[in-house]
């Protein structure tokens, strides 16, 4: 009886969780999926073009495919209500197409450069070889070949409108998740440029604070990746979080959900919430700088390494709770009166955080346990 209500409560699962997806698919020629794009009918969102990263090469084997008639895997997008569709995988097969055609803009609305192919094994003659060289007609594909590129169909999986808001976000970390194209963090933006551009760019604008870039230095490749807003995402959630009541199993997948409910959340304050982060950065670049999130040592009294995750989970989200304190003596008497140096020395003796910190400590056991600390050390 026991195993027939299991079954019998996995199946309603199944059949609630079902209902949320609606979709169909059909195979499209590459000419009407480029005409969607030039008529703004389909989204891959130039945001998205900085995390980009396919080589020419990479690119040049997706076009080799195309004219061997290799399949290439499935291209998703969602519906929106208007119609439009926004795409949720495929991104970089659609923008090595449409920039090999010559039409893959920025989103400054500027036409990148057209993709020049390079050789391949079973197409060596690829090399250099562009869609269209107005200066080199024999550097140039045949109408022949161009009409087999255009005429060459993809399959479209379309996440219909009727389809709950969620899903899309969904299969597209499920997508995405181990991909070579993303961290988790460019995941995150990737969601978040989809659901709420607005917030988007309003975090990529706090990441470019030259008090929060000088606090905690990273390097060009980090930034690359996204780090930036990963520390900028973890700021912004952890600042207020309510550890009373808080159960982590996942430190990746809880920063995207709340990510995810920041971007949905129509009453964010983002005006508080900007001075709350200015106040933090500010403070500490006038105090002390690059070493705020770095090792300290007790015994020699220096500061090594470069930028650590839990110390700024505690530091910054710490002041951060407290910043209207903050922001009256930055305002009234200058940070030159916060002895910043002096509890950042004290934080790094603290037993709690020495046995909370450090390698093989998990951050989702770590989270709860530091946040209390910092609140209670950087109150004033």
């Amino acid at each position: 009886m026991q195993a027939i209500n299991v079954s019998d409560k996995l199946q309603k699962e199944i059949d609630g969780q079902r209902k949320d997806i609606r979709s169909e698919s059909y195979s499209m020629s590459i000419g009407e999926l480029v005409s969607l794009y030039e008529n703004k009918e389909i989204e891959i969102h130039p945001e998205f073009q900085r995390f980009f990263r396919w080589s020419d090469f990479q690119k040049t084997s997706l076009i080799e495919s195309i004219l061997l008639g290799i399949p290439i895997p499935p291209i998703f997008v969602s519906q929106r209500d208007s119609g439009e569709w926004d795409v949720v995988d495929g991104l970089q097969r659609l923008s090595t197409i449409y920039q090999f055609l010559g039409k893959l803009r920025n989103d400054k609305n500027e036409v990148i450069p057209p993709l020049v192919l390079q050789r391949t094994k079973y197409l060596p003659s690829l090399e250099n070889k562009k869609w269209e060289d107005k200066y080199d007609k024999n550097n140039s594909f045949t109408k022949t070949q161009q009409l087999s590129i255009k005429r060459a169909k993809l399959d479209i999986t379309i996440l219909q409108k009727e389809s709950t808001a969620n899903t899309k976000y969904e299969l597209f970390q499920r997508l995405n998740t181990g991909s070579s194209m993303c961290t988790p963090q460019e995941i995150r933006s990737c969601i978040l440029v989809s659901i709420n551009l607005e917030m988007y760019r309003w975090m990529k604008s706090l990441s470019d604070n030259e008090d929060f870039k000088a606090c905690i230095n990273l390097g060009e490749k980090l930034e690359e990746e996204q780090y930036d807003m990963e520390v900028v995402s973890r700021f912004l959630i952890l600042r207020k979080l309510d550890v009373e009541n808080i159960a982590i199993s996942d430190v990746a997948g809880f920063i995207t959900d709340r990510i995810q409910e920041m971007a949905s959340n129509q009453s964010f304050d983002y005006e508080e919430e900007k001075r709350a982060f200015e106040t933090v950065f500010k403070v500490l670049n006038q105090t002390t700088k690059e070493d705020t999130f770095r090792k300290y040592d007790p015994i020699t009294g220096k500061f090594s390494r470069g930028f650590l995750l839990a110390p700024f989970e505690v530091i910054a989200t710490g002041i951060g709770y407290h910043y209207q304190k903050y922001e009256q003596v930055l305002n009234n008497e200058g940070a030159n009166q916060l002895d910043i140096k002096g509890k950042l020395k004290t934080l790094w003796e603290n037993e709690e955080y020495k046995k909370a910190y450090g390698r093989g400590k998990d951050a989702k056991t770590r989270i709860p346990r530091l946040i209390p600390l910092g609140r209670q050390l950087f109150n004033l």
